[in-house]
């Protein structure tokens, strides 16, 4: 397919203090919701110790599951429905409300006293955090300086792991589970902050003071070219993150499977090298945009996810050393698509609803990814082992590099316009 034409609008330039400040905040929210996100994982062995009651062990496990489904259910809702809200009240708004909604909700989750209270503001928090991650990515789309918006976006986009990994030095700083959550207070002060500190997008007002004037048909979800796009990003994006979640959740025991004796060092180091092979690619994904290009990164990313896999999964039956460098060379092409997908996804859509469509995008393959990562357990007898179920479940990456390959091509030097 040929370059998509876009016209260059620049958005208007803003000084450096306040470019600053605006990345300084979408970051530490992003940095907050990943926290918060992982949070009842870390305390969830003391919540069920004090909230147990009379209830059963099967009880509690099945309620402390749905826990976590729910703010899993609450943060695709949060995704769908403030992208929506965003691009009909604003960017810099929207931002502040939803960061300042899972705050708030977070907090509240410390003073509940029965599980349909916690699983409530857990839901409400997902809600907020699914919210925050879409506005966040698309304000920084609409308002950064084009030359340096591929690196600061893949910056961006690590602050959500930066974040997971916080909830754990919380918990060795606040023991108790309710004062834990009380770490909510950080996003609610980041809203105050955002409030007083960033700028509207000029790229969202200008679309508002034309739609006044006149509606604009490309400014419509439903219209034949936006619904297409739709399915195309939510494609690009679900496929890379089905493929990431199923081997994130099930490397561990896969390494276990294929270890002799005691495995749990193994396990441990084949982790710490996803983690910091995916941060490290967040990081440096907007050097290799500027470098190869918004779809020329996505295809690489998908071929060498798509190779390593197969290397990963069907040339090694027993555990070696060279195992950590491969896992840790597809984590680094994991975290580099992130980055990547970031800039690509919002850039697809016209400024009337490029908040709604991005998260539409980032949030379908998130309801089929929690399904898609279950049936690797499933399908692991029927298919002869871990590797295999999780290689059949990589081949998602090479639909995701036939589908980007007929995929519209943007250029980092363009800038979207609201059209």
């Amino acid at each position: 397919m040929e370059a998509i034409t876009i016209n260059a609008v620049e958005p208007k330039q803003l000084s450096s203090v306040k470019l600053a400040a605006l990345f300084v905040i979408c970051f530490a929210s992003s940095a907050a919701g990943g926290a918060i996100s992982t949070l009842m994982s870390v305390y969830l062995p003391t919540v069920v110790k004090e909230m147990q009651g009379n209830k059963s062990p099967e009880e509690v496990n099945y309620l402390s599951g749905l826990i976590n489904s729910l703010f899993i259910y609450g943060w695709a809702a949060g995704g769908f429905f403030w992208g929506l809200i965003s691009d009909k009240i604003g960017r810099k708004m929207a931002l502040v409300l939803a960061t300042a909604s899972y705050g708030i909700f977070t907090i509240l989750t410390g003073y509940m006293t029965s599980w349909s209270g916690i699983m409530a503001c857990r839901f409400m928090s997902g809600f907020g955090v699914g919210g925050d991650l879409v506005i966040a990515f698309t304000l920084v789309s609409e308002v950064w300086p084009q030359k340096s918006k591929a690196v600061y976006t893949g910056i961006l986009s690590i602050a959500f792991p930066v974040g997971i990994f916080s909830a754990g030095v919380i918990n060795n700083f606040t023991k108790t589970w309710r004062q834990g959550f009380l770490v909510g207070t950080l996003p609610v002060l980041l809203a105050l902050l955002a409030l007083w500190t960033i700028s509207e997008s000029d790229l969202w007002k200008k679309h508002r003071s034309e739609k006044k004037s006149a509606p604009l048909a490309s400014a419509k979800l439903s219209s034949p070219e936006n619904r297409k796009t739709l399915l195309t990003g939510s494609l690009i994006f679900g496929a890379m993150l089905i493929g990431l979640w199923a081997i994130f959740s099930w490397m561990p025991t896969w390494v276990q499977s294929i270890s002799v004796g005691d495995a749990s060092k193994a396990r441990g180091l084949s982790m710490m090298c996803l983690g910091m092979g995916g941060l490290t690619g967040g990081f440096f994904s907007g050097w290799l945009v500027n470098l190869m290009g918004l779809k020329r990164s996505m295809i690489t990313c998908f071929a060498v996810c798509t190779a390593l896999s197969f290397i990963l999964f069907k040339t090694n039956s027993t555990f070696s050393p060279i195992i950590y460098a491969e896992v840790g060379v597809l984590a680094l092409f994991f975290g580099a698509s992130q980055g990547i997908l970031s800039v690509y996804i919002p850039a697809l859509f016209p400024t009337g609803i490029r908040s709604s469509a991005t998260g539409i995008c980032f949030n379908a393959g998130r309801l089929f990814t929690a399904t898609a990562v279950l049936f690797v357990g499933v399908l692991v007898i029927s298919l002869g082992g871990y590797g295999n179920a999780l290689f059949i479940f990589s081949l998602v990456f090479l639909v995701g590099l036939l589908i980007t390959l007929f995929s519209k091509d943007l250029k980092p030097a363009q800038q979207p316009a609201s059209k």
